[in-house]
This record gives structure tokens, C-alpha cells and sequence, in this order.
């Protein structure tokens, strides 16, 4: 699925929100969850899922155990709601999911898919763009290592600033954020500045239009659907 779809939530090309990660990570024993048909609904279509379900992402839920719920209970407390789920998304650097603990490099990563992300992100189109101190030097590095042509002027990570603008492309905003995952002051700090980013930011299509998204088949249905076989990747 994640070849096909190698986003999570909105599409990035239409997302007014877009928050670049290393990696989608995944409890080594996701297949085996109770909310493992959940996850297959949210990728299938996450803009539905948070309109259904009232939850961003399938690792808030009641009935999920694992690894992931830290970083999504901070993504949180930016205050966006399911009315904003067309406003917002999820890319990752690397094209795959992974489970565990991965320490990735430049080499680990797709081209292709590193390319269609500078696309995004370059073309200069009315959105935030948010990416961590990890992600920056990987996207540096793979510039360096991959493609000279990738990130064009992205400079290096700014230190000890909350929410500092790292660089803008025409209409894009690109800031550096503390990652989900942290804790403490600067979070709290950072998550607030989100906030009021997403109340000051017109939205570059009326979100009514998620409406069509409400009625979308019920999660149930998802339960027929997955079969042993099924695999994120």
C-alpha cells in the first residue's frame, strides 16, 4: 500500500499541513493488534478515518497497544480537528514502513520518491511545510550523496529556537519543529505556535469538502477486508 499511497492522511500536493518524518514506524507485532484492521482503514483513506473514527491517526484509539502513541498524543495538542483533516499531512523520507528501531542514511533512501517530495515541497505553493533536525540532515545528506539538485538552498538545522522558519520557496513556509516524539517546555511552546497557524491559515480548499469523506463506508466493513495475507509494504 505504501508504494502506491507513500503518504498518510491528506495528499501532500493538496495539504496546506505537511509534516515530513524518517520513517513510518510500526510496532513489530502491528498484524497481530486489535487495531490492526484500524490501521489498514487509515492508510487506505486518512482523511476519512479521521472524520469517522475522530482521531488522526489509529494509534490514538482505545484498542491499540504499541509503540507510536507518545508522538501522536503531542501531534495533538496542535489542536487540529477532523474538519482539518484535508489540510493535513504525513510524508516520510523513506519510502517503506519499518518496525523497531532504525538508524537511517542516505543510501537507505528511494530517489524517486525523494525526488517526488522535493517536488512538493519546491513547486512553492501555498502550504507549511514542517520537518525535525533528523530530517533536515537527511535531506542534506541525500543531497549530497544522492542528487546535488535535491533541497535545492535548504540550509542546516537552526539550534535552540522554537519554531524557527528555515527557509521559504515562493508560498511555502518550511520551519523546523521538535519531533513529536520529545517532551517539555519547547514542545508545548512549538505545539502552541502550530495552533494558531492553523486558525491563521486560509485554506487552500474549503474543507467542506471533506464532507464527502463522513458518509464514506463504516470502519466495520474494513473487518471482511483484511486478510493474514495483508501487508503494509
Amino acid at each position: 500500500m505504501f508504494r502506491d499511497k507513500p503518504y498518510q492522511g491528506a495528499r501532500p500536493e493538496s495539504a496546506e499541513f505537511v509534516f515530513v518524518g524518517l520513517d513510518a514506524n510500526y510496532d513489530a507485532q502491528i498484524e497481530s493488534s486489535p487495531a490492526y484492521p484500524r490501521v489498514w482503514e487509515y492508510h487506505d483513506d486518512g482523511v476519512a478515518f479521521w472524520w469517522r473514527q475522530k482521531v488522526h491517526h489509529p494509534f490514538l484509539l482505545t484498542d491499540y497497544r504499541g509503540d507510536g502513541q507518545h508522538y501522536h498524543r503531542n501531534f495533538a495538542r496542535t489542536g487540529f480537528e477532523p474538519e482539518d483533516a484535508c489540510r493535513v499531512s504525513f510524508v516520510e523520507l523513506l519510502h517503506i514502513p519499518t518496525v523497531g528501531r532504525s538508524k537511517l542514511v542516505a543510501k537507505d533512501l528511494d530517489l524517486a520518491h525523494l525526488k517526488w517530495l522535493d517536488g512538493i515541497i519546491w513547486r512553492g505553493a501555498k502550504r507549511n511545510v514542517f520537518l525535525s533536525d533528523k530530517v533536515i540532515r537527511l535531506m542534506l545528506d541525500s543531497r549530497r550523496l544522492l542528487d546535488s539538485r535535491l533541497f535545492f538552498d535548504l540550509p542546516e538545522p537552526i539550534a535552540n529556537h522554537v519554531l524557527p522558519t528555515l527557509h521559504k520557496i515562493k508560498e511555502t513556509t518550511i520551519y523546523q519543529h521538535l519531533h513529536f516524539s520529545n517532551w517539555g517546555r519547547r514542545l508545548m511552546l512549538e505545539a502552541a505556535a502550530i495552533a494558531r497557524l492553523r486558525t491563521d491559515s486560509p485554506h487552500l480548499l474549503p474543507c467542506s469538502l471533506c464532507a464527502e469523506h463522513k458518509d464514506a463506508a463504516h470502519p466495520d466493513d474494513w473487518l471482511g477486508r483484511i486478510g493474514p495475507d495483508r501487508e503494509l509494504h
